[in-house]
């Protein structure tokens, strides 16, 4: 028989049917030693940044510390975690567990982990404040260059103070946000700190009566002349803020509890003795229960305006309370304009702090005690 007339075919190599995994093997080797060497950098430059922040008076400690995440980020997890901020008072702050994580895809942002109860003394002294969480979540966009935002999130949030014999929280929440940056412009000797603070079901009766029902919060903000953030008296810091020039601009507030909505915007700061100035625009749904809160109500029954309505009671029983029942709506007229907000009727009205006394419109509910 005559041979085929096709050439045989050389022997396949079969060495380079593992040729790829030959590289994914250098490769993942490689990226191991890249990793390792990131994380050695890693705890070279966190003692560094610990010796400067101690230097600056913010002393940070760990009874345990460990480098993971490997093999794509960067991951510190301090345990017995401890901050110390030097000041008038000095504070310290201690955590069970601080987790904080770098992706090596995206070294500029931080990402924290916190394990709670957060116990705020002075050092060797007991706790003054302790709070605490279901999670908490914190991120920082900007390092090592800059700030450009922070961000921390709780839910579930509690403060408590140990000194109440109840131990009762002064303050609950079921979710905290908290944003900031810096406005485009602004320098470290003229900061401006664009900040929005939301709430959701906040609750703090302890702290005032009109808090003591669930409130919803959406506040967007504006700071100017904050630059110092170390621990210090609050007379000595709101006194150094307004030798600053400092106020705030609210760009937008809205608040809610219950059926009572509050819309507002408007500027704030101190005068040279420490007393809130400045305007607010605000306009509330269910003005009349905001009335009742402010005892705007009861102005009506005391005074000369009261005294007239008892001697309209005299001369024929009855006839004062239907006085009194017409005056309400000359009271709203006279607190703002009536309109819609959300769809619901509202009543759009001045609020105006003038050295700490308070208004709303054209009444003085109230009196803020100076700040310093």
């Amino acid at each position: 028989m005559s041979q085929s007339a096709f050439p045989v075919s050389a022997p396949r190599r079969r060495w380079l049917l593992f040729l790829p995994f030959a590289l994914v093997l250098l490769l993942a080797a490689a990226w191991t030693g890249v990793w390792f060497y990131a994380a050695a950098r890693a705890e070279a430059e966190i003692a560094v940044w610990r010796e400067r922040e101690r230097q600056a008076g913010r002393a940070q400690d760990c009874a345990s510390h460990s480098i993971g995440g490997y093999p794509f980020r960067i991951e510190v997890r301090c345990g017995g975690a401890s901050f110390e901020l030097r000041g008038r008072p000095t504070l310290q702050l201690k955590l069970p567990l601080a987790v904080v994580a770098v992706q090596v895809y995206d070294p500029k942002l931080l990402i924290g982990e916190f394990t709670g109860p957060l116990e705020i003394s002075e050092p060797g002294g007991p706790p003054a404040g302790i709070v605490n969480w279901t999670s908490a979540q914190a991120s920082v966009r900007g390092l090592p260059a800059g700030v450009e935002r922070a961000s921390l999130a709780l839910v579930e949030p509690t403060v408590r103070d140990p000194s109440i014999a109840a131990n009762d929280a002064v303050f609950r929440a079921r979710r905290l946000e908290l944003h900031g940056r810096p406005v485009a412009g602004s320098t470290a000797d003229n900061p401006f700190v664009e900040t929005a603070l939301r709430l959701e079901a906040a609750v703090a009766d302890k702290l005032h009566p009109l808090a003591a029902k669930p409130i919803d919060a959406d506040i967007a903000a504006i700071l100017r002349g904050v630059n110092d953030i170390s621990p210090k008296p609050w007379a000595a810091r709101f006194r150094e803020w307004q030798a600053r020039d400092g106020q705030i601009e609210i760009t937008k507030a809205r608040l809610a509890q219950e059926d009572v909505i509050a819309v507002g915007t408007g500027v704030l700061k101190l005068t040279p003795r420490g007393g809130l100035d400045g305007d607010l625009k605000v306009t509330v749904v269910g003005i009349e229960k905001v009335l009742k809160m402010f005892g705007i109500e009861r102005m009506m029954s005391e005074g000369q305006i009261g005294a007239t309505f008892n001697a309209l009671d005299r001369l024929m029983p009855g006839l004062g309370g239907i006085a009194r029942q017409s005056a309400a709506p000359g009271l709203v007229a006279a607190l703002g304009q009536r309109t819609e907000l959300e769809g619901k009727p509202a009543v759009a009205f001045p609020m105006r702090f003038v050295d700490g006394a308070v208004f709303l419109g054209p009444f003085q509910v109230g009196m803020v005690s100076p700040l310093f």
